[in-house]
């Protein structure tokens, strides 16, 4: 897909796009079926430990059994390792249909429209599979499984990684409503704004003009991208469905990735071609190593910020 002169203004004035048809519906179907198989065989072992009763319901019925049971489904489900401790078996998710949805030809098309034709997958990345809000426990402040405190993605990454061109693609698996939680952000190219420790790490308090927030709903297949610097959120999800996306980045190789101890991977090249990444093994192995080599090692931080900076006072 070619963006337009209008979506290049858009992008350089407000921070962001939505896409629609991103993702072809292959791309779907196959991500949808690779996660099915995935929970079956998660539930099959906590059913086996009796913490789960029998189900032949679809895969939302099954999660949502999961949640309310106290099974964790979110880590062994994620494209990427905890920002706490790192365990040797600390799980998570990395299989040829995520392979293919990352590197999906039009996707980094509209990305190299972007930053460039030099892509890297930053190793920055989620699924977010989000439970109706009253589904939830009361005490319940993960930012995968909850409405999304205002943040910057430039922010909640190490310092190494400010100076370099970036962009995040928030990913629609489902439609995301007004009513499921949709992505929200404020339009403009600001500067960092300081970030405290709260239910999640979030923009100081009184940085942000609220009411000038935009709700960006997208169909299933559709893109929201957005600037590093760009604030943005998750509503929380009142309908009585799960709202499921992921949120990916790339940035310019060669620069840093602002989480150098996680792997990236080289998407396209137009100078290198030898270099890219298309095996989608070798992404799960470099993850698996990275795995044995950090659950050995003290805790690495994720980002900068401490509940004693002056702007969380």
């Amino acid at each position: 897909m070619r963006l337009t002169a209008k979506h290049h203004r858009q992008f350089a004035e407000d921070g962001f796009l939505v896409i629609d048809n991103v993702l072809s519906p292959q791309v779907l179907d196959g991500v949808r079926a690779e996660y099915s198989t995935l929970l079956d065989r998660l539930y099959a072992g906590w059913k086996a430990e009796g913490r789960v009763p029998p189900c032949d319901g679809d895969f939302f019925e099954q999660l949502l059994i999961s949640y309310r049971a106290g099974c964790d489904w979110f880590q062994p489900m994620d494209i990427s390792l905890p920002g706490d401790q790192i365990a040797p078996d600390t799980p998570m998710h990395f299989g040829r249909a995520v392979f293919d949805m990352i590197t999906d030809p039009g996707l980094l098309d509209v990305v190299a429209e972007l930053i460039g034709p030099e892509i890297t997958s930053n190793p920055i990345q989620h699924v977010r599979l989000k439970p109706p809000a009253v589904s939830l426990d009361t005490g319940e402040a993960r930012a995968h499984i909850t409405a999304t405190d205002w943040h910057q993605d430039r922010a909640v990454a190490l310092a190494e990684g400010d100076a370099t061109q970036m962009v995040t693609v928030w990913l629609a698996i489902t439609d995301a409503t007004l009513e499921n939680g949709c992505l929200q952000v404020i339009p403009g190219r600001p500067q960092m704004y300081p970030h405290c420790p709260k239910r999640q790490t979030a923009i100081a308090d009184g940085c942000l003009d609220l009411d000038a927030a935009r709700p960006l709903p997208v169909k299933a297949g559709g893109a929201v991208i957005f600037h590093p610097l760009t604030p943005h959120a998750s509503r929380d999800n009142v309908s009585d469905a799960f709202r499921w996306s992921f949120d990916v980045r790339y940035n310019v190789t060669g620069q840093p990735t602002g989480r150098s101890h996680f792997p990236d991977f080289v998407a396209r090249s137009a100078s290198a071609p030898q270099t890219e990444l298309h095996d989608w093994q070798q992404w799960r192995d470099n993850w698996l190593a990275a795995r044995a080599a950090l659950s050995g090692q003290d805790h690495i931080p994720i980002h900068r910020w401490s509940s004693d900076a002056p702007a969380c006072a």
